[in-house]
């Protein structure tokens, strides 16, 4: 039996390589004993494998006689996964998240899948996603912002309605046989989307969404926004526009006087122009000639940054809207994505605040021209201040 290393090596070389490759005969990796062991000793660790499931079992007594057992019956093409267990997570605002718990067995199998979709997805998945990926987190997303978003003037602040409860199946099907050609496999996943919920002694079909909680759900999720990421890159190359922003008149203006004063040798009228040039832009910051849109998603919590106008970022939001409803069968929550402007706000993202930097000439405290429209991330007030009761 090839070696379970090798064969995800061999997965991510060929994606690599050719980003429209057809996988076949991956179901034949889930008669492999040693990606089972991998999957139990990823999981260990983890406090959650002693949650029992619908069926009362745990990770106690793990051993190969389990492995072997799945192994038949995957063999057999008769592996039925377990409705999870719905528990409910309260959240911040008091309403509860629902998370669903799945069997031990379960676990095991969707983490074997995991790895496999990993491979094969991780070299195409783009550099704007960071959500549940390896070698990236939320704090190489907020890096990534205030990089690459310098100058911006308005943000969206996205949110997506009931994102994990709204993927639709049969989409998401759709989406994996573009990159999985082994209908076995889809088979097995799509068994697991449909295996349901246990809500107290209650069963509740799953036709619709992925169960938070579940090893599966993570991936899927990032593959299924796959698609929305792409579409990200597509408006950004449609909006972007001009290579810089064209000069400020009013500084250039002031400038040609500062020459002129230097080679007259006025030394007042150097300290004049250079008094003026301190307070002036030395680019047009309302250039409709350049235009940018930085787009970064963490999860299916995502942000664009705006170099325009805000008619410019009304038509991003409406644009977006569209696609996530025609395209993806989601909706843009039009009560919870702000259009925020960095002037008067700071949008706020991943429990930060994205804060746009401003010279002020007069304060010899403010930052330097220099940083002027670089961001910086801040921790919001109201975070701190319940930081300081929950101590005091």
């Amino acid at each position: 039996m090839r070696k379970a290393e090798l064969t995800l090596d061999t997965l991510r070389k060929i994606s690599t390589n050719n980003q429209d490759y057809r996988f076949k005969r991956l179901y034949e990796n889930l008669y492999n004993e040693e990606f089972y062991i991998r999957a139990y000793l990823k999981l260990a660790p983890h406090e959650g494998i002693m949650t029992k499931g619908t069926d009362g079992k745990t990770a106690d007594g793990f051993g190969m006689h389990i492995v072997e057992r799945i192994i038949q019956r995957m063999k057999r093409e008769q592996y039925a996964p377990m409705p999870a267990r719905l528990k409910y997570i309260e959240k911040k605002n008091g309403k509860l998240r629902p998370l669903g718990i799945g069997n031990f067995e379960d676990k095991i199998v969707q983490e074997v899948i995991r790895e496999i979709l990993e491979a094969i997805y991780e070299p195409i998945f783009k550099n704007t996603s960071h959500g549940f990926r390896p070698g990236r987190s939320c704090h190489t997303a907020m890096r990534r912002i205030q990089m690459s978003s310098a100058g911006s003037s308005w943000a969206i602040e996205g949110d997506l309605t009931n994102f994990f409860g709204s993927i639709d199946h049969e989409l998401l099907l759709k989406i994996l046989s573009k990159k999985i050609d082994d209908g076995r496999l889809l088979e097995l996943i799509k068994r697991f989307l449909r295996a349901g919920y246990m809500d107290g002694t209650s069963f509740q079909e799953s036709e619709v969404g992925t169960p938070q909680g579940s090893v599966l759900s993570p991936i899927l999720a990032n593959i299924f926004l796959h698609e929305f990421d792409s579409f990200m890159d597509e408006l950004k190359v449609e909006f972007d526009r001009g290579r810089t922003r064209g000069p400020s008149k009013e500084y250039v203006k002031w400038n040609r006087k500062l020459s002129k004063a230097k080679r007259n040798r006025g030394k007042s009228t150097v300290q004049e122009c250079k008094e003026h040039l301190k307070n002036l832009k030395s680019v047009n910051l309302m250039d409709s000639g350049f235009k940018r849109l930085f787009y970064t998603r963490y999860a299916d919590d995502f942000i664009i940054m705006v170099i325009g106008s805000k008619d410019d970022t009304l038509w991003i939001r409406d644009r977006i809207a569209e696609f996530l409803e025609d395209t993806l069968n989601l909706e843009l929550n039009r009560e919870k994505t702000k259009v925020t402007n960095l002037q008067d706000e700071n949008p706020r993202f991943l429990g930060f605040e994205i804060c746009r930097l401003k010279h002020d000439p007069n304060n010899n405290h403010s930052p330097s021209r220099r940083a002027d429209g670089r961001l910086t991330l801040l921790m919001p007030k109201d975070v701190i201040t319940e930081k300081i009761k929950k101590v005091s």
